[in-house]
């Protein structure tokens, strides 16, 4: 996890900018003595911004940044000039972002848009210099107001992968393996549990140009949402799919009670995630004969639309893209 270039969770204090303090300065002429106060206002201090890009998918350029520290506002001068605002800092990052207190885990703000810009920090107002104080009874004010000063706060950011589809199924079933054929995307592929450790995305190709992306999740285990296995820490990304394709392999001893199981972890994580719609795959199809494959139709989970595949022998692919591309767009 140490090399790896995903990164989807991100800690570090945020402080914007110091008003700049307003001016007392008095207008000084030939021939006016005079003049009266004419000192200007201070500068508003740096906000800290967030910024969706949408060709950022990972935090990791936000990783080794603990403090981001906007400038200060300078201060007014006289002859009304106001100070400049303090530099803004802007932080890019992935669509599906978001920004959480990390005291209180109170959400700030989510990144949806590409280019939607919020301020996380804002920073703090420039003072009003002596010109604003004038009246009838005090034409000569001798004071102004300081600038605010900036917030400080500890912010966490966490990503949650935007896909179409978003492969679910336990350890080695297949998903890496299925996601490198269809579409370009290079994932670890081995035969044994946690080969992925990190969600990859995928843009795979459709008729007529176009195309849909799945996102391949880590394996989940059974009491994930309890912190077995990988745990929660994935179980977020799945929260941003259109819909979910179970994924279970055909020598599973029982293909209906680990979709159950897998239902199950999602349903005690986030109940919500009932209503996305799901399909069915069961891979490895490649070791069954068409008469197998039709007996063990009848033993599927009813309600679930279901296929039989096999990404290494290419069968059913060009099927499941249709079911795929047919349920993303009813």
């Amino acid at each position: 996890m140490a090399s790896s270039n995903f990164i989807d969770y991100v800690k570090f204090c945020s402080r914007s900018g110091k008003g700049g303090a307003g001016s007392v300065h008095f207008r000084r002429e030939k021939h006016v003595p005079k003049g009266g106060p004419d000192g200007g206002n201070g500068g508003r201090g740096g906000h800290v911004i967030l910024r969706g890009n949408r060709q950022l998918w990972t935090l990791l350029h936000l990783r080794y940044k603990k403090h981001v520290l906007a400038d200060d506002g300078n201060p007014g001068e006289g002859g009304n000039r106001s100070g400049l605002e303090g530099k803004d800092v802007i932080l890019e990052v992935p669509l599906g972002t978001i920004a959480k207190d990390a005291e209180t885990g109170e959400k700030i703000v989510e990144i949806l848009e590409e280019g939607q810009e919020v301020i996380l920090t804002p920073g703090g107002r420039g003072g009003l210099g002596n010109d604003n104080f004038k009246t009838a009874t005090n034409q000569i004010p001798y004071y102004a107001q300081p600038g605010e000063d900036g917030q400080e706060q500890w912010i966490v950011l966490e990503l949650k992968v935007l896909a179409d589809i978003g492969l679910v199924g336990f350890p080695n079933a297949g998903k890496s393996t299925l996601l490198s054929v269809m579409s370009a995307a290079k994932p670890e592929i081995g035969d044994y549990p946690f080969t992925t450790l990190v969600p990859n995305l995928g843009v795979v190709g459709y008729r007529d140009n176009k195309s849909f992306v799945i996102a391949d999740i880590p394996g989940i285990i059974e009491g994930a949402s309890e912190g077995k296995g990988l745990g929660i820490r994935f179980l977020r990304h799945i929260e941003r799919n259109s819909m979910l394709l179970f994924m279970v392999p055909v020598d599973s001893d029982n293909i209906q009670k680990d979709y159950e199981i897998l239902l199950q972890e999602l349903t005690k994580y986030n109940p919500e995630l009932l209503d996305k719609q799901r399909m069915l795959a069961v891979t490895k199809a490649d070791m069954l004969d068409e008469d197998l494959i039709t007996e063990m139709t009848k033993e599927l989970p009813q309600g679930v639309p279901a296929i039989f595949i096999s990404s290494v022998a290419h069968y059913n692919l060009d099927k499941l893209k249709d079911m795929l591309w047919e349920k993303l767009n009813a």
